[in-house]
């Protein structure tokens, strides 16, 4: 007889040993503190994170891409024919079921800031938590800095830059990073008009830059209430023809997007999808939503037309990419 077989007691008390020790992992893996290795999917982090932002790219190509092409056509056979909103009798759909965040983020995604209206999705911060310097720019700020405030306090080298021409200062949240966060009562706009005698000043966003001695913003957050679509257009312009095959300098964005009337050129079907694919053109890539239900609800609107995107930009050399990518982005 077997060892085993004449010490049952043994047996038991292995099994008992057996069950708890995976209760215990099977626990230590649900923690809200433990991630998964996030780059698990393939080899070194790098050729991993490449290989997988390759990957996402063909699905996004063929499954994004190409849907929103076969959604024009059910809908308006084309472009310049589709209701962004349309009546019950027109059809079963919203400007954004043409605008899906089709795109994975390869690191960690997590909301940053307040739950509720202020919070942001933000991706890969684990990466950016450990540059001795960053820099994050802010456009809309209306008394609440939640979002702001903890990026500073989760990556230590970051410093924020933030502008709103309606406020005197940052919200409350920001009290505790006087040194690290910059507050000018600026406007963003397409051009630069920021003479002594301009009662609100304006500045492009590469005026900014350049006055600020920047090269590259790691995040860059946008909620100007509509303004977002002419003010980003002159930058994302000079990316393409002025400065074509240069990368974005840019790691991902946060804007809120306010396709209604009072965004007037951009309310349309046409010129938002043209807007939206010189985005992608750009290599920004979306990989998440949230719709603003809280405008919806205190106006009673029908018309869902403001709703958060967060981008990740698959083209240049930065942290998200962990190396020089740009055969990635759209051919």
């Amino acid at each position: 007889m077997s060892f085993l077989g004449r010490n049952p007691r043994y047996v038991l008390a292995l099994l008992v040993l057996l069950f708890f020790t995976s209760i215990l992992l099977f626990n230590n893996n649900l923690g809200g503190d433990t991630w998964p290795n996030v780059n698990a999917f393939s080899r070194s982090g790098r050729v991993a994170t490449i290989d997988f932002l390759r990957q996402t790219e063909a699905g996004y190509q063929q499954n994004v891409i190409r849907g929103r092409q076969d959604l024009i056509r059910k809908h308006g056979s084309s472009a310049s024919k589709v209701n962004p909103w349309p009546l019950k009798e027109w059809g079963y759909y919203t400007l954004w079921d043409f605008f899906i965040p089709g795109f994975q983020c390869p690191h960690r995604t997590a909301r940053i800031g307040t739950m509720g209206d202020g919070g942001k999705w933000v991706c890969g911060l684990e990466h950016i938590q450990k540059k001795k310097k960053c820099v994050i720019y802010s456009f809309g700020i209306n008394g609440e800095s939640s979002f702001e405030a903890e990026l500073l306090e989760k990556a230590p080298g970051c410093e924020v830059w933030g502008y709103d021409f309606s406020v005197s200062g940052w919200g409350p949240e920001l009290k505790s990073y006087p040194h690290r966060a910059h507050f000018e009562p600026w406007a963003l706009g397409p051009v630069d008009n920021h003479g002594s005698s301009m009662d609100v000043k304006m500045w492009s966003l590469r005026g900014l830059m350049e006055h600020n001695g920047h090269d590259f913003i790691d995040i860059l957050k946008v909620d100007i209430e509509g303004a977002e679509f002419a003010s980003l257009a002159t930058f994302f312009d000079f990316y393409e023809y002025d400065f074509a095959g240069k990368p974005l300098p840019i790691g991902q964005l946060q804007i809120e997007l306010h396709p209604r009337e009072i965004s007037r050129d951009y309310s349309g079907f046409s010129a938002f999808l043209a807007w939206w694919e010189k985005v992608e053109r750009l290599g920004l890539r979306p990989f998440w939503t949230e719709p603003n239900l809280v405008y919806v609800h205190l106006t009673g609107s029908r018309r869902p037309d403001l709703t958060e995107y967060s981008f990740i930009n698959i083209r240049g050399n930065h942290e998200l990419i962990i190396g020089d990518s740009n055969e990635i982005g759209p051919q």
